[in-house]
């Protein structure tokens, strides 16, 4: 016998059914009972033998009852078969004593065997119908005996055998297509599940970000990565116009001409540059909106990236045809400087020349370093002790004795980073610093500020001065290559430095202060994380 003889109907359906049959063989028994409790079965029945009849019926009734209490969840096949043979066992017992095929319980047997192939579809099936056919024509046979007229039911009889076979096979074939539906539909269940779990997943973890949106503007999801470019904790069911009022001035604009590509924006302050874009969205009957929020101000990091790496070749493809007659120019013009009879205005144009030839230089330079920048070389730090030896260095390089105050928490802060690349980041910081301040003081100073984030407890060294800080309408192009506002800069000074920073797994930001005064900030990574 295989396994699929011993197959049953998926658990719930299964259980179903068996409660159906429970419910049906009780049915049956209380019929019979009201029957015999009448008395009317003596008048409707040809009974052979009353007594047999009564007993029968009042134990099939009680034995349903327990049997319907005591077998509520079991899908075996062995105790399925045998509350099928004790059904048909005594209808067998009723068929016989109410006088055969002119009782009419025959057709039960019929039903009782239908039923049971729902349950136990196979050969145990089968071999119920088998029982209830021969059941059928033995008792037929052995009623003929003593009852003459009973003779011509043979052949009632064997059209009911052979209908409990037929219920059988039809039952049987019904089931087996059931299954394979059940079974096909489990299948897509179980495929539209990981489906439903594998967007979900990429959902929560693609950086861009999504929103989908109601006809009344009204946030009905937003993925991780919306709340985190858009700056908010909780967005579900909000009206966008309380938490982000540019997206929404965005999508109006898309509404009016969908062609048309939005602008981007600024969520909040020192938040990323985003890209939005509008797509309709038919849900329940609905016209949503969904939203994608692209980080554009990474694609534009990139593409500076691109742009100084290929400026970075051409310059150390020409640096040798610019340096030549830039070396020749500023010798030239130092000769010249030197001669006595020189009068003052050719000096001061003798000195333009030099001074527009180091600013030239400076710049082939910088942009050499972009080019042929060394692979950091990250090494343990106590931060505390290196920047104060960083300070005394410093102090004794600088010009004008220049005012640099180290404030540190106690203890030991210690990270990873390029100890050289370090040194160059901080002397650019604090002579900007120091530069800004003097500007506006007539003497420079800056404050250097080493402390652990109390949420992350990760190190951090901020840079502030007292000059005149940074305009907001300069913050969005403050970290770009070649953004300067002074004529002798070359713009090249932050970029460098917060790419440096990166290099070492650090973050450089500038952090608004309320008074004058510009903030820079250094996240340095934790020792044991940073590789």
């Amino acid at each position: 016998m295989n396994n699929a003889d011993l197959w049953t109907p998926g658990l719930a359906q299964g259980q179903r059914i068996l409660r159906l049959y429970h419910l049906y063989r009780l049915c049956v028994g209380l019929a019979t009972v009201l029957l015999i409790s009448s008395n009317m079965h003596r008048e409707l029945l040809d009974m052979v033998d009353a007594e047999l009849f009564r007993y029968a019926g009042w134990a099939y009734l009680a034995i349903n009852v327990v049997l319907g209490v005591l077998m509520q969840q079991t899908s075996r096949p062995l105790p399925i078969f045998g509350l099928a043979l004790f059904d048909i066992s005594l209808l067998s017992v009723m068929f016989y004593a109410s006088g055969g095929l002119s009782s009419g319980v025959a057709p039960l047997l019929v039903i009782s065997v239908a039923i049971t192939n729902s349950l136990l579809p196979g050969r145990f099936g089968l071999l119920i119908a088998a029982l209830a056919s021969s059941a059928l024509i033995y008792l037929t046979f052995y009623l003929s005996v003593s009852r003459p007229s009973a003779a011509s039911h043979y052949v009632q009889a064997g059209a009911l055998g052979a209908l409990c076979f037929a219920a059988a096979l039809i039952i049987q074939a019904l089931s087996r297509r059931l299954q394979q539906s059940e079974t096909l539909a489990r299948r897509h269940a179980a495929d539209v599940a990981d489906l439903q779990a594998l967007n979900a997943q990429i959902l929560q973890r693609m950086r861009t970000g999504i929103l989908v949106l109601d006809p009344r503007n009204r946030v009905l999801m937003a993925n991780p990565s919306s709340l985190a470019l858009l700056g908010q904790e909780h967005l579900v069911t909000l009206p966008l116009d309380e938490r982000c009022p540019l997206l929404l001035e965005r999508l109006q604009q898309w509404f009016e001409n969908p062609a048309l590509r939005p602008q981007p924006l600024q969520a909040f302050a020192e938040g990323p540059v985003l890209q939005p874009s509008f797509v309709p969205l038919r849900r329940k009957g609905e016209r949503d909106i969904l939203v994608f929020l692209e980080d554009v101000s990474q694609l534009a990091q990139q593409a500076q990236q691109l742009k100084l790496a290929s400026l970075g070749r051409l310059t150390a493809g020409i640096a040798h045809e610019i340096r030549n007659p830039l070396g020749a120019i500023s010798h030239a013009a130092q000769l010249l400087q030197e001669a006595e009879d020189l009068c003052a205005a050719d000096r001061r144009l003798t000195q333009i020349i030099l001074d527009h030839s180091r600013r030239m230089n400076l710049v082939v330079e910088n942009v050499l370093q972009l080019s042929r920048r060394r692979q950091a070389e990250p090494q343990l730090l106590d931060l505390r002790y290196w920047l104060h030896r960083f300070v005394a260095e410093l102090r004794q390089s600088l010009r004008d004795d220049p005012i640099i105050h180290v404030q540190s928490e106690t203890g030991t802060i210690q990270t990873r980073i390029d100890p050289q690349q370090l040194t160059q980041i901080l002397t650019n910081l604090v002579q900007n610093g120091l530069r800004y301040s003097a500007r506006k003081h007539g003497k420079g100073q800056v404050w250097l500020k080493l402390f652990r984030d109390s949420p992350s407890q990760l190190p951090v060294l901020e840079i502030v001065d007292d000059g005149d800080g940074i305009p907001a309408e300069q913050l969005a192009n403050l970290f770009e290559p070649f953004f300067t506002t002074e004529n002798k800069g070359t713009g090249l000074g932050l970029y460098i430095s917060r790419e440096l920073c990166e290099s070492n797994r650090a973050r450089l930001d500038y952090v608004p202060r309320e008074g004058a005064g510009a903030c820079f900030r250094i996240t340095f990574a934790h020792p044991k994380t940073a590789s």
